[in-house]
Parts: structure tokens; sequence; C-alpha cells
């Protein structure tokens, strides 16, 4: 039952149709459509796969991992400063806000019926301007309080955040659905790979510059017409 409890909690989490409205965000790649440097199948795939390897890996990905252990051992200190820490690596004005409002979302969901005292604690510190609610924050403090082992919720983010931009690809490119889970097909083994090598990060690494990601999501928010909010 515990296995099934886990399991549960792990797709519901990870579910990339959650309505907390990522679907509104193509997290920079509306640049790259229109700046045609992914227009096919093939480029698609190497935007995702390079934001799962150069990106998510040193950034968000290793923030789920250092909330779900500063989690485990129920430090909140801990907690907010890396919420701060994940406010300042987050340079694109609309990057930081959604982060911050997925976040704040993922937590209305899963309060209403699962109560952790370290969760409203961090609740109250967001009232009090002292954390910003960022999604990755939140996830991994959620896994780790629904026993999601950390190899499973950094599979499961990763997962989601693929999923994610693919969906984002078939739109903008546009592709065929069929293109897209192809795609997903593929990226299985960098997904895998990808959550192992973050368990293992050195903490230098963490927040690896990524120059050309954040000034295709700044020059979004310029672009003369946009499906996406970010």
């Amino acid at each position: 039952m515990n296995n099934i409890k886990f399991l549960a909690s792990l797709l519901h989490i990870s579910d990339p149709t959650l309505p907390i409205g990522g679907y509104s965000h193509s997290n920079g790649l509306e640049t790259y459509v229109q700046n045609k440097i992914v227009h096919n199948a093939a480029t698609a795939q190497e935007f995702v796969e390079n934001m799962l390897k150069y990106n998510l890996k040193y950034n968000d990905g290793a923030f789920v991992k250092l909330a779900y252990e500063a989690t485990e051992s129920g430090d909140l200190k801990n907690i907010l400063d890396l919420d701060q820490e994940c406010n300042a690596l987050k340079c694109p004005r609309e990057i930081r806000q959604a982060s911050q409002k997925l976040g704040l979302r993922l937590i209305k969901i899963f309060k209403r019926h699962e109560n952790f005292q370290f969760m409203e604690a961090y609740e109250e510190a967001v009232r009090n301007h002292e954390a910003s609610s960022h999604y990755c924050i939140v996830f991994g403090m959620y896994c780790c309080l629904l026993k999601i082992p950390l190899q499973e919720a950094l599979f499961g983010f990763y997962y989601t955040s693929t999923a994610g931009m693919i969906t984002n690809a078939v739109k903008l490119v546009p592709l065929g659905q069929l293109d897209g889970q192809d795609i997903l097909f593929r990226l299985y083994p960098i997904m895998e790979k990808t959550a192992q090598e973050t368990i293992t990060l050195e903490r230098e690494y963490i927040g690896l510059c990524n120059t050309s990601f954040d000034i295709r999501c700044m020059q979004h928010e310029r672009l003369y017409s946009r499906l996406y909010m970010s």
C-alpha cells in the first residue's frame, strides 16, 4: 500500500496537465521558434535535451534536490535561503514570476488534502515576503513530505518539464502529435541520466550560468506577437 501511495503521489505531482498554469509558459521556446533556431522535430529535440542537460540539471532540478534534502532534515532556514538563491538566479522577469506563480498554485492544490506543519511554516514565510514560492522549491518539499524517493522525484520533475516543453514545441513549430511522442520516447534515457547526475552534483556547480537561455527569455518579453506568457 505504501508503494501505491508514493506512486500515486508521484504521478499526481508530476502530471503535465496539473492545473497550475504551466501550459501558458514556453520558457523562452517561443523566441527560439520565431528566430527559426527551433524549426523541426530534430531541433525541437535538441532544444529540450539541452535544456535538461545544461540548464535544468544545474538550476531548477538541483533546487528540487536541495529543497528535498532540507525538508528531510526539517531545516526551514535552509529552505528560505534556497528560495532566495533561486530567486536571484532567475534573471528574466517572466521566468521568475512564472516560477513563483506555479509554486503558489501547487501549494493551493495539495494543501486541500495534505497538511504538513513544515509546509505551513513555509507558507507563512511566503506571506511575510521571506520566500517567493518557487515551483522547484515547492516541488522538492512536497516530494519529500509525500515520501517519494529522491531519484523518482527528480525523474518526475524532469518528466513533467520535458513533456511540457514538447507540448509547447508541437504547438509552436508546429509538429505532429506523433513527432512529439517520438521525442518523448527518445528522451527517456536522458531524463534518467540527468536525474542520477543531479543527485551527485557538486554544490559549487548549482546555479551554473545559462546566458543564452536568459537572453532568449528576456527577448520573449518584447516579441511582436506571443502565444505564451514566458
